[in-house]
């Protein structure tokens, strides 16, 4: 995978959004915010594993990747 990849919703940690570099934008016809960074998805993995979070779990939904990661 490579980016850009959305990394929150208009909920999270505002923190944790600037230490991954990540842009709050809302798209066309949405009716929320969202934070994505121009990192491909393991740059993004790595930085919050660095933080103490690990993967849980990942699926695929149609041409979307989802990963569910928890803070230890």
């Amino acid at each position: 995978e490579v980016g850009p990849t959305m990394v929150g919703d208009e909920h999270s940690d505002p923190s944790l959004m600037n230490y991954l570099g990540a842009t709050k934008r809302s798209m066309l016809g949405n009716h929320f915010w969202e934070y994505y960074v121009n990192d491909a998805p393991r740059i993004v993995l790595d930085k919050l594993e660095n933080r103490g979070y690990r993967v849980v779990s990942m699926t695929g939904v149609g041409q979307t990747l989802v990963w569910c990661l928890h803070k230890e």
